[in-house]
């Protein structure tokens, strides 16, 4: 089973101007992979970064190397979504032979962070950014102390809500860990923050 616990960050306007840039050059990251995806037809995780890692570090050296491993974590997963899922309109079954739609993010797409680029420690929340580690206080209950203390987290995401106020989810998984997808990625909904242009 998993648990998901949201926490919306109390950011002043220097804070706040730093998220939406850490959040526009990781869009901006996933948007220089995905031509490669459309191309290759490759979306493998693993696979992706053997064949990507090297030249987006290269290229976009400012990101840090633990943000591309995420980056290339977000395209894979949302490619998933897009021609994996059997709902999706751009299944592979469907497209057939067709070429691969590209897949453009939005500069408010989502931020996947992990143990390395996001911790959560005696109620403080430390989290990578562009230029240098910013700090919260997280004034958390009990039970989502004890979240973090026993349970497997799955997947960390900070995205801006429709009130401009960006949120951190945490997804949890009780017991031993599986190989499967997180429960938000079951919808077959092309998420809103992707566009998918069609090739001619």
């Amino acid at each position: 089973m998993n648990i998901m616990l949201r926490v919306p960050l109390n950011t002043n306007p220097e804070q706040l101007a730093r998220l939406q840039a850490l959040q526009i050059s990781f869009a901006q990251v996933c948007n220089a992979l995905a031509p490669t995806v459309q191309q290759t037809r490759v979306w493998n995780r693993v696979a992706l970064h053997h064949l990507m890692y090297r030249s987006l570090r290269e290229r976009f050296p400012e990101l840090g190397s633990q943000m591309v491993c995420n980056v290339i974590y977000s395209v894979s997963r949302t490619c998933r979504m897009v021609f994996q899922h059997p709902q999706s309109p751009f299944n592979l079954a469907r497209l057939g032979d067709k070429p691969l739609p590209l897949l453009r993010f939005s500069d408010n797409c989502p931020v996947y962070f992990d143990r390395h680029t996001l911790s959560v420690k005696d109620g403080q929340l430390s989290m990578y950014t562009l230029d240098g580690r910013m700090r919260f206080a997280l004034a958390l209950q009990p039970a989502d102390e004890a979240n973090f203390n026993e349970k497997k987290l799955r997947e960390i995401v900070l995205s801006l809500r429709a009130d401009n106020i960006y949120e951190l989810s945490f997804m949890f998984s009780e017991g031993p860990e599986d190989a499967s997808e997180p429960v938000s990625a079951a919808s077959a909904e092309v998420p809103e923050y992707v566009m998918v242009e069609e090739a001619q």
